[in-house]
C-alpha cells in the first residue's frame, strides 16, 4: 500500500470515526453526551467571564455621552453586576435542587440575554445602571451552573479534563473579549455590548443538553462515590473555599496593578494590555493538560500553585526588565490556572449529585467576593502601614502568598506527626 493509499485511508477512518462520535455521542463516565450538548456546556462556561466587560472601554466616552454622569455612577456600571453576582450564584445553588438545573439555565441564559439587548435602547445612566443589574441576575444564576453541568454529565478523569478544558475556555474567552470590546468601543460606543447577546447560542444549545440528560445516570458512574451521609462535606469544602478566595485575591493584584505599574515604568497601555493577556493566557495553558498536571503533581498541586503564585509576584516585585515582568506574569497565571480546575473537580466530588450545584456555587462566590474585595483591601493596608507606590501590591501579595504557603506546609506536617 503506498503512501497516497494510506493516506486516504486514514482520512477515511477519522471521517468514520468523527460521525460515529457526532450520532452516538461522548462517553462520560456516566453515559454519553451529544457533540451538541458538549458545545452547549461550554458555551456557558464562555459567557461567565463577560460580565462588566464591555464598559471598561467605553467609561471615558459615557462621561462624554452623559455629561451629567458621576464618576461613581460609572463605576456601579462595572462593580453592580458583580455585587449581583454573588447573592445569586448562592440563590441558584439553593433552588437548583428544587426546580432542576436546566430549567434554571434557561431562565438565567433569558434575564443574561435581555440585559445584553436593552443595553441597547438605554437613554440615560440610571437606565444603563438598571440593566447592568439584570445582567448580575442573569450572570449570578448560569456561573455555578456552568460547573455543575460538568459534575452532572461527567464523572472520574472525565469530569476533570472537562473542567479543564471549560476553565481554558473562560480565559480565552476573556482575552478575545476584551480585545474585541476595545476594537468596538473606537467604532460607537454601544457596540461593545454586543457581548452581551452571545447567550443566544447557549439558549439554542439547551434543549441538546436536556435530550442528553436521559442518558446520563449516576448509576452507570464508573467513578464510586465518596459520599455516605448523603450531605456535602462541609469541613473540606471551606477548607477549598479559602484557598480559592485566596489564589484569586493574590492574582487580582495584576489584573488591576499592572497598568500602573508599567506607567510607571514607561510603557504605555499597548504593552500593558499585551502583558496582561499573556497573565491569562498562560491561566488558560495548564487547563489542556490538567489531568498529566494532577498525575505528576499528585498531593502536591495547591502547594505547586501557591508556590508558583508567590515567586510570580515576587519576581514582578522585584524586577523592572519587561521580559521578567512578563516572566512572572507567567508564573502566577500558570499557578491559578493549574488550581482552578483541580478545585472545582475536587468540590464536586465532596457533594452528592444532586447537592453538587450548591456546594459549587458556595465555591464560585469566593471568586467574586475576592475580586470585589481585592482593591480595598490593599489600600487599607497601604494606609496602615503608610507605604504608597506601584509596587507595593505585588509585594504585600507575594508576603501574603508565602505565608499562607509556609501554613499549609506546617499543617501538614502537623497532620503526618499525629
Amino acid at each position: 500500500m503506498d503512501n497516497k493509499q494510506v493516506t486516504e485511508k486514514n482520512s477515511t477512518f477519522m471521517q468514520d470515526n468523527g460521525r460515529r462520535v457526532y450520532k452516538e455521542g461522548i462517553y462520560t463516565g456516566k453515559g454519553t453526551i451529544t457533540v451538541l450538548a458538549l458545545a452547549g456546556i461550554w458555551s456557558v462556561s464562555a459567557l461567565t467571564s463577560l460580565p462588566g466587560l464591555a464598559v471598561s472601554p467605553i467609561s471615558e466616552k459615557l462621561l462624554t455621552v452623559f455629561p451629567t454622569a458621576t464618576d461613581l455612577e460609572i463605576q456601579m456600571l462595572t462593580t453592580l453586576p458583580s455585587l449581583l453576582i454573588i447573592p445569586f450564584i448562592l440563590f441558584a445553588g439553593f433552588i437548583s435542587e428544587r426546580i432542576g438545573d436546566i430549567k434554571l439555565l434557561f431562565i438565567g441564559l433569558w434575564l443574561y440575554l435581555i440585559s445584553g439587548a436593552l443595553y441597547f435602547f438605554c437613554t440615560s445612566m440610571t437606565q444603563l445602571i438598571l440593566v447592568s443589574a439584570l445582567l448580575g441576575v442573569g450572570s449570578g444564576i448560569i456561573i455555578p451552573l456552568s460547573t455543575s453541568l460538568v459534575s452532572k454529565f461527567f464523572s472520574g478523569e472525565r469530569r476533570t479534563r472537562q473542567y479543564g478544558y471549560i476553565s481554558a475556555l473562560t480565559n480565552i474567552t476573556l482575552v478575545v473579549a476584551t480585545a474585541v470590546t476595545g476594537y468596538l468601543a473606537d467604532i460607537r460606543w454601544r457596540l461593545p455590548f454586543v457581548v452581551y447577546l452571545l447567550p443566544i447560542v447557549s439558549i439554542l444549545l439547551v434543549p441538546a443538553i436536556k435530550r442528553s440528560e436521559k442518558n446520563i445516570s449516576d448509576d452507570n458512574n464508573e467513578e464510586k462515590s465518596t459520599d455516605t451521609t448523603g450531605t456535602i462535606n462541609y469541613r473540606s469544602l471551606i477548607r477549598y473555599m479559602l484557598y480559592y478566595l485566596l489564589i484569586t485575591y493574590l492574582v487580582m493584584v495584576v489584573s488591576i496593578n499592572l497598568p500602573f505599574l508599567l506607567g510607571k515604568y514607561g510603557y504605555d497601555s499597548g504593552v500593558s494590555g499585551m502583558v496582561t493577556s499573556i497573565f491569562f493566557i498562560a491561566m488558560m495553558l495548564p487547563g489542556f493538560f490538567i489531568n498529566r498536571i494532577i498525575a505528576v503533581l499528585r498531593g502536591n498541586i495547591l502547594l505547586f500553585s501557591l508556590l508558583l503564585i508567590a515567586l510570580g509576584l515576587v519576581d514582578v516585585f522585584f524586577n523592572h526588565s519587561l521580559l521578567f515582568i512578563i516572566l512572572g506574569c507567567v508564573a502566577a497565571g500558570i499557578g491559578y490556572g493549574i488550581a482552578q480546575p483541580y478545585i472545582y473537580d475536587v468540590t464536586a466530588s465532596l457533594a452528592p449529585p444532586r447537592k453538587s450545584t450548591y456546594a459549587l456555587a458556595l465555591l464560585m462566590t469566593m471568586n467574586y467576593v475576592a475580586i470585589l474585595i481585592s482593591p480595598f483591601v490593599v489600600d487599607w493596608i497601604q494606609e496602615l502601614v503608610g507605604v504608597k507606590g506601584e509596587r507595593f501590591p505585588f509585594a504585600l501579595n507575594s508576603v501574603v502568598g508565602f505565608v499562607a504557603l509556609l501554613f499549609m506546609l506546617l499543617r501538614r506536617a502537623w497532620k503526618k506527626r499525629k
